[in-house]
Order: structure tokens, then C-alpha cells, then sequence
């Protein structure tokens, strides 16, 4: 086995040259020599472009095999990768692209017509994702080379590209720069998460060592890949396994992801809570719920049956031949966690997350304590800032070869992320148990997840609704998958101006505090809270109070 995470890749190819490796479900499928081909293409590419080694090259689009090939194509190239989410605002793109000094960016045939070249000066070429076809070039070399770009490659490899021509430099040391992820959508403070080989190869060892694929296993790849959780777990591991992994190129819904498991029967599912909890309210739960049942469900050996019989329907609705399946990314519903426990369900939940590249905590699903998100992964510590971690809540810290090398031109946010000792402070908050179980109680970023895998920051919307008219503060919670702002008018600039009136102009405002957010930060509804929220010492909201308060 290679030492370094580029030569995974470059292994992969030569041992799975035949095999099937990228699929855009109900599209053509790439094996994994057209995949080497591609990517060699791609070198010359950039080569002639005047990417050097080190320079940054942006990633924007929805999942498919082509931007696999992108994104392998600039790490073993030597360039750094930056993913990001094909559903930014176009100006957070514009942004991301010049913060990160790209020099190069791939981009989807859906983000492409809302993006402004001319905002983003500091590109040398665009290629579209779809087809590699140049949509933007400032140089003449770039604009000859795609042009003769099949009679290069014949020249350099006269008699057809064969395994033996596969050669990818490894990265010159652990520590150099191989991604830099931004966890943030917002243009204020997006951060740029520098994430190392050191943390690319430990997450990959740690996927070897827990995920018994094999060459020719299947995955449906779900999660975006601009976020690491989908990138290091449905994508990256899979492919140095040799697996076929199918993408599902549009948004993943619950019917579209049924129809892909029946279709590809995937050997694992990775996935986050909502997407498992959809699945189960709305296929599951409704048929347990009649008088009958409830009344079987308390016979006990009738329980039993039933019980078997209603694991055998869920495991089937997943495709029927995974191990296990993994959710992550945001806190798991109690009772659909219960429910599954109490039906032998193979489940596991665990724990990272960006700086992490992502993986903090893990445990196999045999072992694997419910309510937990598993023990602290291979080559990582963790532990909690508190007095009596396995009963007083506290910070959840941790260090080791996962952690990030610190934020893209950001040293102040580094030192807040990472103390003197190497701890990364996640700004989570938990316990741990005696035998190294980590509970997260609540996360003090406060983070939410769409049902597709994107981070919702809640500040960041709250930020821009609280500088609308008539508004004094707010809080945004999900509830039922959906966004609702809890809104405190301010009555003294309000006046006079009737009830109605009040929700006309709060109904104005949710419209236009929706036309500054990406599709998946969007606020349903609204509810208006006449009292000033409680706050601690330091003046911060307890949001905790607020949770249920839009039922």
C-alpha cells in the first residue's frame, strides 16, 4: 500500500483499469481508464494554461463523474483543490474564487449562467464541467491547447495511453496543502478550511480500516461533494477501493434516492439524519402506527416477528445488501434513533467535521451506543473541557492527524480554532463516556442541516432578517425540515400601525430576506414573539428555550 495519499490514486487506476468506476445515475458510466485518460487531459491542460504546482484550482458544480475527474486531475496535478457548493449565491462564489487566489475553475452548466467572469479577474481559464469545453480563456496557449487538445495528447502518447504511462508526483510532505474548504456561505465570514495530506490520508486509512468495501462494491454518492463528509466518504474512498460509484446529479429526493437503492443495491449508505428520518416517517412509522399493530407490537413473540419482518422492509428500501449505514452531519431524532435500535437496525452515527477533513469520532455499529457518535476515530484524541466530562457538559476538543493546518489567510480564527497544545476547540458541546463514547448535548455553533447535506448557519440569515424593517431581533429554528424565523418587532419604530399591518410588513420582509439566500437557507414562515428573547450574561439569545416555540 502506498505511503502517500496521491499514489492511492494513481494505484487505483492501474488495479481497477477495466473496472466501472463513475456513473451519473441514468447517464454514462466512465471506467476507470477512461477516468486516467481524462485526467491526463486535463494535466495537459492545465500545464498549458500556466497552472503551477501549488496554485489553487475551484471546483463548482452539482455531483457528477466529471467533476470526480476535476478533482482528481488537480491533486495529482500538484495544484490544491477548492470545492465549492454549486449553490452559493453567485457573489460567494465570486468571492470564494478571488479569497482563494484560483487560477483555474471548473464549473457546472447550472452555476455557470448566474457567474460574472470579469468579477473573478484572477482566473486564467473556465472550462466547463459537463463537456471540458473552454468556456474562458485569457490565454492564448490555453485557448491552441483545447483547441488541439486531442492531437496533444496523440503526440505525447502516440501508441494509445496505457497503464504503465500513470505517473502522479506524490505530495512533497504531510503537511502540504491539498484542499482548502470554505465552511461558510456568507461573504462576511466565510472560512477557508486548509486542510492538509496528512488529514486526506489519515481520513482514508480511517475508511480502509472501518469500511470493508471491495473492488467493484457499489455506493450511491448522495452527500455534495464540496462538503468533505460527502467528498472523503462517498467519493474519495470509494474510488481508491476500486467501487462503482454512482452520483445522483439532481437534488437528492426521497423518491429519486429509493429508486437509485433499488437500482444499485449499495454495499454502504452514508447519509445525514434527515434524509434516514424521511425514509422512515414516511415509509415506516405510518404502518406501525395503526390500533392492530399497536397491539401486536406488545405480544412478545408476535413483537418479535413483527419486529423482523418491519427491519427486513427497511433494509430492503436501502437496497438490501449494505453492511451498515453511516449518519452523520447534524444531531439524530431520539425517536427515529429508538426505533431502529429496537429493530437490530445495522446504524451508526458518528462525528467530524470541515477542519477535520471531517472525521472526529466513530464506532461500528455492533458496538456502536445509542444516543452516542462513537469513540474517538484512529490517530485522533478527543476529550471534553469540563470539571466531570462524563457527567458535566463541556466543550468537545481534539487533536491529531485529522485536524486542519488553520483558515485560509485568516490567523486570528486559527488561533481561536486551535490552542498551544494542538486542541482544535470544535464549539461543540457534550460528554464522554468511561469508555471514550462522545455525547454531543447541543452545538454551541448552532449549526442546522438541509434534508440534502448543506450546513445551515442560522446567525448568518438572522444577520440580514434583523436589518429589515421593523425588526428588532430574531431566532431561526427548523422545524419539519423547513426554516422558520422567530421574529421580535421593534414596537417603538413600529408605532402606531395595526396588527395586520405588522404581518404585512413581516411577510415583506421573509420575501426579501429569501432573494439574499441560497434555495436551502430559505425561511418558510414566520412567527412573531411579542416578548424580548431571554438572553444570558453576555447577551446572547437562549436559543435552547426556542426550539419548540413555533408548534
Amino acid at each position: 500500500m502506498s505511503k502517500s495519499f496521491i499514489g492511492h490514486i494513481e494505484e487505483s487506476l492501474k488495479k481497477n483499469w477495466d473496472l466501472d468506476a463513475l456513473t451519473d445515475y441514468n447517464g454514462a458510466t466512465l471506467q476507470y481508464k477512461d477516468v486516467a485518460r481524462k485526467i491526463e487531459k486535463m494535466h495537459i491542460l492545465m500545464e498549458e494554461g500556466g497552472v503551477q504546482k501549488g496554485d489553487k484550482i475551484a471546483i463548482c458544480g452539482r455531483n457528477s463523474s466529471h467533476w470526480g475527474v476535476a478533482f482528481f486531475a488537480t491533486i495529482t496535478y500538484g495544484a490544491v483543490a477548492v470545492p465549492i457548493l454549486h449553490e452559493f449565491k453567485p457573489e460567494t462564489v465570486h468571492n470564494i474564487v478571488n479569497h482563494s487566489d484560483a487560477k483555474f475553475m471548473f464549473v457546472g452548466d447550472a452555476v455557470w449562467p448566474t457567474l460574472n467572469p470579469d468579477e473573478m479577474p484572477g482566473l486564467q481559464g473556465i472550462i466547463l464541467v459537463n463537456d471540458f469545453s473552454l468556456l474562458v480563456s485569457r490565454s492564448e496557449k490555453l485557448t491552441y491547447a483545447r483547441e488541439h487538445l486531442n492531437e496533444m495528447f496523440g503526440r505525447k502518447y502516440p501508441k494509445n495511453f496505457r497503464i504503465e504511462h500513470i505517473h502522479y508526483e506524490p505530495e512533497a510532505s504531510p503537511e502540504q496543502l491539498a484542499i482548502i474548504n470554505y465552511t461558510s456561505g456568507s461573504t462576511g465570514n466565510s472560512k477557508g478550511v486548509m486542510v492538509p495530506f496528512r488529514a486526506m490520508y489519515s481520513n482514508l486509512m480511517f475508511a480502509y480500516e472501518v469500511i470493508n468495501l471491495k473492488p467493484g462494491s457499489s455506493i450511491v454518492s448522495m452527500l455534495p461533494m464540496a462538503h468533505m463528509y460527502g467528498l472523503a466518504f462517498e467519493f474519495i474512498y470509494e474510488f481508491c477501493t476500486g467501487c462503482h460509484i454512482y452520483f445522483l446529479t439532481r437534488v437528492p429526493s426521497p423518491k429519486i434516492i429509493f429508486q437509485a437503492f433499488a437500482d444499485v443495491k449499495p454495499h454502504i449508505v452514508i447519509a445525514v439524519p434527515l434524509i434516514i428520518e424521511k425514509i422512515i416517517k414516511k415509509a415506516v412509522l405510518p404502518k406501525l402506527q395503526t390500533p392492530t399493530m399497536k397491539i401486536l407490537l406488545k405480544v412478545p413473540i408476535i413483537n418479535d416477528k413483527i419486529k423482523a419482518s418491519v427491519r427486513e422492509k427497511v433494509i430492503n428500501a436501502f437496497g438490501g445488501r449494505f453492511y451498515e449505514v453511516i449518519i452523520g452531519g447534524a444531531a439524530f431524532n431520539r425517536d427515529i434513533e429508538n426505533f431502529l435500535r429496537m429493530i437490530d437496525f445495522p446504524y451508526t452515527v458518528g462525528y467530524g467535521m470541515t477542519e477535520c477533513a471531517p472525521i472526529i469520532s466513530y464506532e461500528d455499529w455492533k458496538k456502536f451506543k445509542t444516543g452516542s457518535c462513537g469513540k474517538a476515530a484512529p490517530r485522533m484524541e478527543v476529550k471534553v473541557l469540563s470539571p466531570d466530562p462524563q457527567n458535566i457538559v463541556g466543550e468537545i476538543v481534539c487533536r491529531g492527524d485529522n485536524v486542519m493546518l488553520g483558515y485560509y489567510k485568516n490567523e486570528e480564527a486559527t488561533r481561536e480554532a486551535i490552542d498551544e497544545d494542538g486542541w482544535l476547540h470544535t464549539g461543540d458541546l457534550g460528554v464522554i463516556d468511561a469508555e471514550g463514547n462522545v455525547t454531543i448535548k447541543g452545538r454551541s455553533k448552532n449549526m442546522l442541516l438541509s434534508a440534502s447535506g448543506q450546513n445551515i448557519y442560522p446567525e448568518e440569515i438572522e444577520d440580514k432578517l434583523n436589518n429589515l424593517t421593523f425588526v428588532a431581533e430574531s431566532v431561526v429554528i427548523q422545524k419539519d425540515e423547513k426554516l422558520v424565523a422567530l421574529i421580535h418587532p421593534d414596537y417603538d419604530e413600529a408605532g402606531d400601525i395595526s396588527e395586520d399591518e405588522l404581518k404585512a410588513v413581516m411577510q415583506q420582509n421573509i420575501q426579501e430576506l429569501n432573494t439574499m439566500m441560497p434555495p436551502y437557507s430559505q425561511v418558510s414562515r414566520y412567527v412573531i414573539m411579542k416578548e424580548e428573547f431571554e438572553k444570558t450574561p453576555k447577551k446572547s439569545i437562549k436559543r435552547f428555550l426556542y426550539l419548540n416555540a413555533a408548534d
